[in-house]
């Protein structure tokens, strides 16, 4: 389902106001989906029977791409992440990412990547501006990883993971879904590499995102008792204070640490009260919830010639759309029908 939010035209007054929705909540955080494609097939994110993917003219252009975080930027965006399918899987990035790193109020420019082609960008992603690289990594146990993903291509991620460091990206996370007995044996073996090296490890609960998702309540283990588990085998961790812009990680240092340990639980703990984020899916719908399909085309008006000025007011308006959260959207918990791969993360 898509819908269009009513014309709106702003006083011209020379300086745009800021993206705030309806609950006083602040908006400076942009995910947005460069393609649904990706070179892995992880259980749960995509469909493992087949499918196709989203035609080529669907996705937005990257002079679209531009046009969109430019306008945001203006309205006070401080945070954007490119994400995918396989963000790295499109070609021409790095010169997209250059350009909207250049753009003025934008303090983070970050990219969430599978990690298997990550290395061979590393260098001209850090060059282009990008400031945060989050890797998505549920084990450390080569063949876990191939049963996951369908891909043998555990080599390649670490290879990714080690130059990352070597670069010295001023922030590397991995990120992790926790799954019941197909990805919790390895929690230990993940927390363990923020002990050792200058990286965030963040554990993720398993959501029912995509309708072709085989998620049950008894799949999930909740964030607390994660950290309960990691806390029995690798000693204390201590909560580091959270700030606001932080995102919805709750972060832990382990004593000596270089690295934090963290934990989002959106169906344990959810964080709808403080999200200020939005999401732009490759095909160009802007996603005011990640667990509502209700999306606004921002596409159809950018063919139509809609940019600058116009299309910020189109996106003030978009803003105040935004629900307090899924409780409001009539759900007992977390859930949409729209595979992950689509949406963006």
């Amino acid at each position: 389902m898509s819908f269009q939010p009513s014309p709106v035209k702003l006083a011209d007054t020379g300086k745009r106001p800021l993206l705030t929705d309806n609950f006083s909540r602040k908006l400076t955080y942009l995910r947005l989906s460069i393609t649904d494609r990706c070179n892995l097939r992880c259980r749960y994110c995509m469909p493992q029977s087949s499918f196709s993917w989203m035609p080529s003219e669907n996705i937005l252009r990257f002079e679209e791409i531009y046009e969109i975080c430019r306008a945001f930027c203006s309205l006070g965006m401080k945070k954007i992440r490119f994400t995918g399918g396989e963000p790295l899987v499109r070609r021409g990035l790095p010169d997209l990412i250059r350009k909207i790193s250049a753009l003025s109020g934008l303090d983070e420019v970050c990219l969430t990547t599978n990690g298997t082609l990550l290395g061979d960008y590393a260098r001209e992603l850090k060059d282009a501006g990008i400031t945060h690289i989050n890797i998505s990594l549920d084990t450390l146990d080569r063949d876990t990883y191939a049963s996951i993903t369908g891909a043998d291509m555990f080599e390649q991620v670490w290879a990714s993971i080690m130059k990352v460091i070597e670069l010295g990206f001023p922030k590397i996370k991995i990120n992790a879904v926790v799954i019941k007995g197909v990805t919790d044996a390895g929690i230990y073996d993940l927390a363990k590499l923020a002990l050792k090296y200058p990286i965030d490890v963040r554990f993720i609960e398993f959501m029912p995102v995509g309708d072709h998702i085989p998620w049950s309540p008894d799949s999930m283990i909740p964030c607390d008792t994660i950290r309960e588990m990691l806390e029995q085998r690798i000693g204390k961790l201590t909560a580091v204070e959270h700030h606001a812009g932080a995102g919805p990680a709750m972060l832990y240092r382990h004593e000596k640490a270089p690295g934090l340990i963290g934990f989002i639980s959106p169906l344990s703990h959810h964080f709808c009260g403080t999200c200020n984020r939005l999401r732009v899916t490759a095909d160009g719908k802007l996603r005011l919830c990640l667990f509502s399909d209700n999306e606004i085309d921002i596409k159809t008006p950018l063919r139509q010639g809609v940019k600058g000025r116009e299309l910020e007011d189109f996106f003030v308006k978009a803003a105040s759309m935004k629900p307090e959260g899924y409780h409001a959207l009539g759900k007992k918990q977390v859930s949409c029908a729209k595979r992950m791969s689509s949406i963006g993360g």
